[in-house]
C-alpha cells in the first residue's frame, strides 16, 4: 500500500479530493466521455441535375422560369453520422434551396435504426427547385419528382455510408466572428456573424477525420442572372477547406433570414483591390474566404466532448397565412399535406380540403444537445433578431403588429458554453420573422415608401411566435 495512504490524514485528504472531484458535473461529463468516445464517419454524393431540352431544371430562388442552361459546379449530399454507442445520429447537409418535412419523413422511415436524423438544405439559390415555388409561371411547380426520389436514395445512402466508416474521435471546436463577409439587407441591421467550425481528428492516429463548417448567409452570390447549375460559394468553401486541411468539409447553413446575404459584400483579392471580375470569380473567392475563416478559427479552438447525445424534438403546426402560400397549395404547386388550424399548435391533425377555413402545415423543431454542445434545429429561415435577443424595443412605428409580445430568443434557452444553431433543419417554411416587426401593409417602418422583402416569403406572422414558444420548450425540458 502507498505510504501516503497509511497516514490518517493523507488518507482523509485523499478522499475529499476524489469526492470533489467525482461530484463535479463537468468532470463527471469528461469522465463519461473518456470511457466511450465519439464515433464519426462521413460520406458524400453527388446530386447534380442533368438539364435536357425535353426536360428542363427550373432553377430555385430568384425568379420563375430561370432555367439552367449548363452546369459549372457539382451539387452535393454530405453526411456525419455520430455514435456515442447509445444514440445514432445523421447529420445531412443538400446543396439545395429547401427539403420540404414530408421528404425527411419518408427518409427517416428507411432508416429505423438511428434516433435522429436531420436533413439542412445550404439554401443554395442556384440549383433545382425543389419546394414547388420556382416553375415556368407562378401557377405551376418547377419540381421534378423523380430527381427528388434520387436525392433521397442518395441521402440514404451516404447515412448508411458513413454508418460503416464510423471511429473514435476527438473534436476541436473553433469560433471567430467575420461581420465583414455578411451583409444585413433589411432593416434594422442585426448581423449574426459567428462562425463555427468542428474539427474531427481520428482518436487513435490523430489524423484529420472531417471538418463541419456552420455559417449564417445566402448561398446566392452569382445572382439571378446565371443559368449555370452550381453550389454557389458553399462548393468553393468545401473544396478549398478540404484541400488545406485534407479531409472531407460538411457546411451546415444557419441564421440566414433578415436577411443575410453575400451579394452586396465587397470581396477583395489578395492584394487588397477590390474584384473587378463577375459573378462567379467573386462566388469562387468568397468561398475561399469563409474556408479560411474557418481553418483560422481552429488557431484558438478548444477540446470539446459531444457525448452523450440526446435529442428533443416536436411536431407543431405553423398556420399558413400567406395568401401566396394559400393559393399554391389550392393549385399543387406547393406539393404538402394541409390541416385545419384551431388555434392550438399541437391540436388535433385534421386534413384540409379547400380554403373555407384557415389552414396549417406540420413542422419540426429540434434540440439536439451533443456533450458540451447545444444545437438549435429550426425549419426555416429564422432572423438574427429571434436568435440574439434584439427584437426591437419599442416597435418602430408603422409596424404591423406593434403590441405583439417579444419571442423568446432562441440562444437566450441554451446553458452550455457552445451553440450551435442549423437552419432550414428538416423543413423550408419561409421567413421567420419576429411578430412585432412584421410590416406588410402600411404605413411602413423607418419612413419607407413601400415595404421592406420579407413577409412575401414568409408562411405569415405568427410562425416566430411558435417556433421560438416550441423551442423554449424543449430547451427548458431536458
Amino acid at each position: 500500500m502507498n505510504k501516503c495512504l497509511t497516514n490518517p490524514f493523507s488518507y482523509h485528504l485523499f478522499v475529499l479530493l476524489f469526492s470533489l472531484i467525482v461530484t463535479d458535473p463537468l468532470t463527471t461529463l469528461r469522465l463519461r466521455a473518456a470511457e466511450k468516445s465519439i464515433k464519426i464517419g462521413i460520406a458524400e454524393m453527388e446530386i447534380t441535375p442533368e438539364p435536357k431540352k425535353d426536360r428542363p431544371v427550373y432553377m430555385a430562388g430568384f425568379g420563375h422560369n430561370r432555367t439552367a442552361t449548363g452546369i459549372l459546379d457539382p451539387l452535393f449530399v454530405r453526411t456525419l453520422v455520430l455514435d456515442d454507442g447509445e444514440k445514432k445520429v445523421a447529420l445531412v447537409s443538400l446543396d439545395v434551396i429547401g427539403y420540404f418535412y414530408t421528404e425527411v419523413q419518408k427518409i427517416r422511415s428507411q432508416l429505423p435504426k438511428f434516433d435522429y436524423i436531420l436533413v439542412s438544405s445550404t439554401h443554395n439559390h442556384e440549383g433545382p427547385d425543389t419546394l414547388g415555388l420556382w416553375g415556368k409561371t407562378p401557377f405551376s411547380s418547377g419540381v421534378d419528382t423523380s430527381y427528388l426520389e434520387k436525392v433521397n436514395r442518395r441521402i440514404i445512402q451516404t447515412i448508411q455510408t458513413a454508418e460503416k466508416k464510423t471511429t473514435s474521435a476527438d473534436v476541436q471546436i473553433g469560433k471567430l466572428r467575420i461581420p465583414e463577409l455578411v451583409h444585413d439587407s433589411r432593416l434594422p441591421i442585426v448581423k449574426h456573424d459567428e462562425l463555427i467550425t468542428l474539427f474531427f481528428k481520428e482518436r487513435s492516429s490523430g489524423h484529420p477525420i472531417a471538418l463541419l463548417i456552420q455559417w449564417n448567409c445566402h448561398p446566392e452570390t452569382l445572382g439571378s442572372k446565371n443559368t449555370k447549375i452550381s453550389s454557389d460559394f458553399v462548393g468553393a468553401t468545401v473544396r478549398e477547406a478540404t484541400r488545406q486541411l485534407k479531409c472531407p468539409t460538411i457546411y451546415f447553413t444557419g441564421t440566414v433570414g433578415g436577411l443575410m446575404s453575400s451579394l452586396q459584400v465587397e470581396i477583395k483579392d489578395e492584394n487588397g483591390n477590390l474584384l473587378k471580375g463577375g459573378p462567379e470569380e467573386k462566388t469562387e473567392l468568397y468561398g475561399k474566404k469563409i474556408a479560411q475563416k474557418a481553418i483560422e478559427s481552429l488557431k484558438n479552438s478548444e477540446p470539446i466532448e459531444l457525448n452523450p447525445i440526446k435529442i428533443k424534438s416536436d411536431k407543431i403546426l405553423i398556420p399558413m397565412q400567406n395568401k401566396l402560400y394559400q393559393l399554391g397549395w389550392k393549385l399543387g404547386v406547393l406539393n404538402r399535406k394541409a390541416y385545419l388550424w384551431n388555434n392550438d399548435k399541437n391540436g388535433k391533425r385534421e386534413l384540409a380540403k379547400n380554403l373555407d377555413k384557415p389552414i396549417a402545415i406540420e413542422t419540426e423543431v429540434g434540440f439536439l444537445s451533443l456533450g458540451e454542445l447545444e444545437i438549435a434545429i429550426i425549419p426555416g429561415e429564422i432572423y438574427p433578431e429571434l436568435v440574439l435577443d434584439k427584437v426591437e424595443n419599442p416597435t418602430i412605428p408603422g409596424a404591423d403588429y406593434p403590441d405583439a409580445p417579444i419571442e423568446p430568443a432562441i440562444y437566450k434557452q441554451l446553458k452550455s458554453k457552445h451553440r450551435m444553431l442549423i437552419g432550414l433543419g428538416n423543413d423550408e417554411i419561409g421567413y421567420i420573422i419576429p411578430k412585432r416587426q412584421w410590416d406588410e401593409n402600411p404605413p411602413y417602418c423607418y419612413g419607407r415608401k413601400s415595404s421592406q422583402y420579407g413577409e412575401i416569403n414568409s408562411i405569415g406572422p405568427d410562425a416566430a411566435p411558435h417556433i421560438c414558444k416550441t423551442w423554449k420548450e424543449l430547451s427548458n425540458n431536458k
